[in-house]
């Protein structure tokens, strides 16, 4: 009876003449494939991929700034694109206000209406003095004026739903094709009563209500940061030099 040999392998992974004859043999498995190549291969991808989508997320007056830079077909392909994204967005906006509701509408102003667009519902304290309350009804006009594809409804919440816990206000529903998609209970969950208008922005985003590359949030996050940046220039010239106003306020009360 012939005995199994043992073919002695330092390392069946090393590129040597001996290796290559069992392998040959079946002796020892093929040598797996190096990941270098792949790993170039995805990152040359990703380079290619971010030049081409270099301009994602310009708004129409970013992309006028560029017709010294880039080509004027591709830039024109971006145009395009821009305007057929605002022609979307208006003719989706139809809501443009806040909806207040009654009891007996709720089924169709809600349920119904959110086979068509998304629905936020806001379900407010009964008196309206709870102050989390005050801070997302002022939200909600804000969103609804900005947002006009979304449909933005408010409603006390105890002539909505009988015996609602008053410590649950204020409650946002979020609908979408008849369900619930969404439920926040006070603004615990976001940030209370520091809660802003971009904190409830992340939330349609979240939900699928509005595209993170939003036009709508692109300028005003391009607002936004031009406001900061002139705020800071202001704060650090109120703060430079020796005779800055800042050190006069403090030495009248010395």
């Amino acid at each position: 009876m012939d005995m199994p040999v043992n073919v002695p392998v330092d390392d069946p992974n090393a590129d040597t003449e001996w290796n290559d004859i069992l392998r040959k043999h079946g002796v020892i498995p093929e040598k797996p494939p190096s990941p270098t190549p792949m790993i170039q291969e995805a990152l040359e991808e990703a380079r290619r991929l971010a030049h081409e989508n270099r301009l994602e997320g310009k708004d129409l007056d970013e992309l006028a700034e560029l017709e010294d830079e880039e080509d004027e077909d591709f830039l024109e392909h971006y145009r395009k694109k821009r305007f057929a994204e605002l022609s979307t967005i208006t003719a989706a906006s139809i809501y443009n206000q806040v909806y207040h509701l009654q009891k007996p509408d709720y089924s169709k102003e809600v349920t119904e209406a959110s086979s068509k667009s998304y629905v936020f519902v806001l379900l407010t304290s009964s008196q309206g003095t709870n102050v989390e309350s005050r801070i997302l009804i002022e939200i909600w006009r804000t969103l609804a004026q900005r947002f006009g594809d979304v449909k933005f409804c408010q409603i006390r919440a105890d002539l909505c739903i009988e015996g609602y816990p008053e410590k649950n206000t204020p409650t946002v529903l979020v609908y979408k094709d008849g369900d619930i998609r969404r439920q926040i209970v006070t603004l615990g969950e976001l940030r209370g009563s520091r809660t802003t208008v971009e904190d409830l922005e992340k939330v349609l985003v979240d939900v699928g209500a509005v595209s993170h590359s939003d036009q709508r949030m692109q300028a005003r996050n391009k607002r936004a940061d031009e406001a900061e940046a002139s705020s800071s220039k202001i704060r650090q010239g109120n703060t430079s030099g020796p005779n800055n106003a800042g050190d006069d306020d403090d030495s009248d009360w010395d």
